[in-house]
């Protein structure tokens, strides 16, 4: 998925229909209070109506945000960059990832749009349920909290600089996945799983390339320049 040009302004067009369009977008607070009262009510209802102890959810839902670490590099490394022959598949990804990696300074594409989130949201729920009955409801709540952290360490990522020095790998792996390669890389809330599959970068070698780096990060006024995708 390389683009002989990142465009610095504007966004993508990924619909040429005005409403679907207007479906593709949202901003991080949205999803937030959307999923906040997942987050809070499925471990009340795992206490209160399953009789589950507070170490037994406390456990499950810090295992359901560290799986998510792990959904997400499995997701990012072999969906979102998904390479194909496939036009279908190429549009997928696309849609799901390519363009933001076109348009890095797209603020409005970080999160998965509410209707298609809660979709994907609800299989996913189902497909826990089935594995992990009762159990599933702490672990799912952690899993989306993780899903929460990971798309606000994202725009954290493209918004300031790390503002502690444990950060600031974390950083540069997701800089250097944009600019340098996009075949490593592939945790952003984490680079555990990089470290892990032998797709992290070597960061005491790698040069921080400042320009390169300016590019990804958002401006206060960013102008409307928008390219169109069938």
């Amino acid at each position: 998925m390389k683009f002989e040009k990142i465009h610095n302004k504007g966004q993508a067009q990924i619909f040429r229909n005005q409403y679907l369009e207007y479906f593709t977008k949202t901003h991080p607070l949205v999803i937030w209070a959307m999923y906040l009262p997942v987050i809070i009510l499925l471990p009340y209802y795992s206490s209160t109506k399953l009789n589950f102890s507070g170490v037994q959810v406390s456990l499950l839902f810090l295992g359901g945000i560290f799986f998510w670490t792990f959904f997400e590099y499995i997701m990012h490394r072999f969906v979102f960059h998904w390479v194909s022959d496939n036009p279908k598949i190429q549009r997928m990804s696309y849609v799901l990832h390519g363009n933001h990696h076109e348009f890095p300074r797209d603020k409005q594409r970080l999160f998965m749009p509410p209707v298609p989130s809660l979709i994907i949201a609800s299989l996913i729920f189902l497909l826990m349920y089935s594995a992990m009955r009762e159990y599933a409801f702490s672990f799912f709540a952690g899993f989306i909290l993780g899903y929460l952290m990971y798309g606000s360490m994202h725009y954290a990522i493209h918004a300031w600089n790390p503002r502690y020095k444990w950060m600031k790998p974390i950083w540069r792996n997701h800089h250097l996945h944009h600019y340098k390669s996009e075949e490593k890389g592939f945790g952003v809330s984490s680079h555990l799983w990089d470290l892990i599959f032998g797709t992290a970068f070597n960061l005491k070698k790698e040069k921080e390339n400042k320009e390169e780096v300016q590019k990804l990060m958002y401006t206060k006024k960013p102008s409307r320049q928008v390219k169109q995708v069938l």
